[in-house]
């Protein structure tokens, strides 16, 4: 894909070259700039929810700032149609999801005022996610092994906690993880038909039917990773025909075919992000985030412990996965990573170096380069744009 310049840049520079010598341009064209909203750890450095711009010109980031004060406030979404940002985090030693309107102060820098928040009803959230209507938003809380249902408001406000559904079991293949249910995603189908929730300790992604009328979930299936994978996020090819599942503990990728009219998952291939000789050298190891470049020709996985990011290309026919890139995030622990809206940059968070730091994306063949531009930021677990 070739990238276009942006366009208010190219007629500046075209305006430029047709004006007389002598005679100057008086408004040259700002680069663009987008925000960028980071979700943090509860630690001694973090205070809440940061934020930053990404120059899409160059990749560079300015000086993080705090906008929001909290507790671990780590996982963050946005409204599919409202400027209303959400979080999972505490307040007054409540785990609870809190929104937030999105503004800006007499200086023109982006700002956040808290609308509310509702109690989550079980252990801290770990994720959550609106539906594409609006209506809905789901939690995930890790230690409780549940997903929380909640209705918003019309102006993106949260009304009430519908449902606080609990799973059980749990496959015991990894001591210590797996005993007992461990929800670490929401999300929904491209359709807004379901829900899903992986979960770490069922070696399971649980499926749910949606009804956003009413915001509920409705108990509909599930799909099974390799045992002891510990599946912990997942992502949708942008053609709907297959969904990738990170599994944590084994640091492998489980590449299903989906079937949007049934609802249901065919697991048909797991790949390695990392060969198991390089992690053997690590102390600890452990898969955090995937992401699927919005041409679909690429996916992308962070590697904890090795400190790296997966590059893999999708073939076009199967969906299925091969690794061409593990490419250094110049930090440590990679909790999290994004793509900008343009998939021209890729920010890395590491949430142990306390640092954000930006990638150019080769468009053609989606591997990733260092593009020199880190910033300081305590304890960064999500990366969010606006727009996402």
């Amino acid at each position: 894909m070739i990238r276009i310049p942006h366009f208010p840049l190219a007629l500046t520079l075209c305006a430029a070259a047709l004006m007389p010598v002598g005679v100057s341009l008086t408004s040259p064209a700002r680069a663009a700039e987008i925000d960028v909203w980071i979700g943090t750890a509860s630690s001694q450095l973090s205070q809440g929810i940061y934020h930053c711009t990404l120059n899409t010109d160059n990749g560079k980031l300015s000086p993080a700032r705090l906008v929001a004060e909290a507790s671990g406030p780590g996982f963050l979404a946005m409204h599919p149609k409202l400027p209303v940002l959400y979080a999972v985090g505490t307040l007054d030693r409540t785990p609870s999801v809190i929104a937030y309107t999105i503004g800006k102060d007499p200086q023109g820098k982006s700002t956040l005022t808290q609308i509310g928040s509702l109690p989550i009803g079980d252990g801290g959230g770990t994720h959550l996610a609106v539906d594409a209507t609006g209506t809905t938003l789901l939690t995930a809380q890790y230690g409780g092994g549940s997903v929380a249902v909640f209705a918003l408001a019309e102006d993106g406000s949260l009304d009430r906690r519908t449902q606080l559904i609990k799973h059980e079991g749990g496959s015991r293949v990894v001591q210590g993880r797996q005993e007992a249910p461990h929800t670490h995603w929401v999300g929904f189908s491209p359709d807004n038909r379901f829900a899903f929730a992986p979960d770490l300790g069922l070696d399971q992604v649980v499926i749910y039917r949606v009804d956003a009328a009413k915001s509920e979930l409705a108990p509909h299936g599930h799909a099974d990773v390799p045992p002891g994978g510990g599946p912990r996020h997942m992502k949708f090819h942008p053609s709907g025909k297959w969904a990738y599942v990170l599994n944590e503990l084994d640091l492998t990728v489980s590449v299903f075919d989906y079937d949007a009219q049934a609802g249901t998952m065919t697991r048909k291939q797991t790949v390695q992000t990392v060969p198991r000789r390089a992690l053997n050298r690590e102390q600890f190891v452990s898969a955090s985030e995937i992401r699927v470049h919005p041409s679909g020709k690429f996916v992308y996985s962070a590697n904890r412990g090795h400190d790296t990011i997966t590059v893999f290309e999708v073939d076009a026919d199967s969906g299925e996965l091969n690794a061409i890139q593990r490419a250094n995030v110049r930090g440590a622990t990679p909790r999290n990573f994004n793509l900008d809206p343009s998939a021209k940059w890729l920010l890395a968070a590491g949430q142990d170096s306390h640092s954000l730091a930006s990638f150019v994306v080769d468009p053609e063949t989606g591997t990733l380069q260092f593009n020199r531009s880190v910033i300081h930021v305590p304890s960064p677990i999500c990366v969010l744009f606006q727009p996402e």
